[in-house]
């Protein structure tokens, strides 16, 4: 069975609204939850995600609401914390992944810190059992593929294309997925430009997908209700499942 991971932004538009919409989706065909952290310049992030992330910081985000929410949602679906280094930064590392562990999250997704970087923290990581996703892109040479998931956790974010999120850029995939799985078990999971009409193709020789923008476009949709959008969302949630497993 293939898997679904869906990303939306925490806190938009309140905290409560997150957590419906959070468990709704694991009732509905998403196997793991990206919860992103509204954050002023999301840089690997599309039109859609940048401009629910604003919306989100002027709607008065504030780091503790991620943390309600997770509270909520983590000990039910599985869990992962999507953010730029500046806002877990600020929340001292050694202090935030303890409490990440403590409230059930099971990993973080942290796209501007460069795998150097991150081992840097690696040890901060594994004591406290929470993964740190590592990023595949194309323009990776072979033996910078083979580096980069030599250690990688829970699945790697094989960004589909050179670009950000929310854009469908039609594309061969295999031969960068044969590459990376030559030296990894671990699941290669395919994002950015993820929907419900290209999930079916981005899919092919790889464990699951990842899709953000596709459910931020419902959200960002004002002529809807909350409940409405709940709705829409749930059901792309499961017809995006239903295409990567048929």
């Amino acid at each position: 069975m293939k898997k679904l991971v869906a990303y939306i932004t925490s806190g938009y538009p309140d905290k409560s609204f997150s957590i419906d919409l959070a468990l709704s989706l694991g009732e509905n065909g998403v196997d793991t939850l990206e919860l992103g952290v509204p954050f002023s310049d999301p840089v690997a992030d599309g039109p859609a995600i940048e401009d629910a992330n604003h919306k989100a910081l002027e709607l008065g985000f504030k780091f503790k609401d991620l943390l309600d929410i997770s509270k909520v949602v983590a000990p039910k679906v599985d869990t992962l914390w999507m953010g730029y280094f500046n806002s877990f930064y600020q929340q001292d590392m050694h202090k935030l992944l303890p409490l990440a562990k403590e409230l059930g999250v099971n990993g973080l997704i942290i796209p501007d810190v460069p795998h150097e970087e991150a081992k840097l923290y690696k040890e901060l990581f594994s004591t406290n059992s929470i993964a740190n996703i590592s990023f595949v892109a194309p323009t990776d040479s072979e033996k910078r593929i083979e580096e980069l998931v030599s250690d990688a956790q829970k699945f790697i974010y094989m960004v589909a294309y050179t670009g950000i999120t929310g854009a469908g850029v039609a594309e061969d995939l295999q031969p960068f997925l044969a590459s990376i799985k030559k030296y990894t078990q671990t699941p290669v999971y395919v994002g950015f430009g993820v929907n419900e009409k290209t999930a079916k193709e981005k899919v092919k020789g790889a464990d699951g997908v990842i899709v953000g923008s596709a459910f931020i476009n419902i959200l960002l949709n004002e002529k809807l209700s909350a409940s409405q959008k709940i709705a829409q969302c749930s059901e792309l949630a499961k017809v995006i499942k239903y295409e990567i497993n048929s």
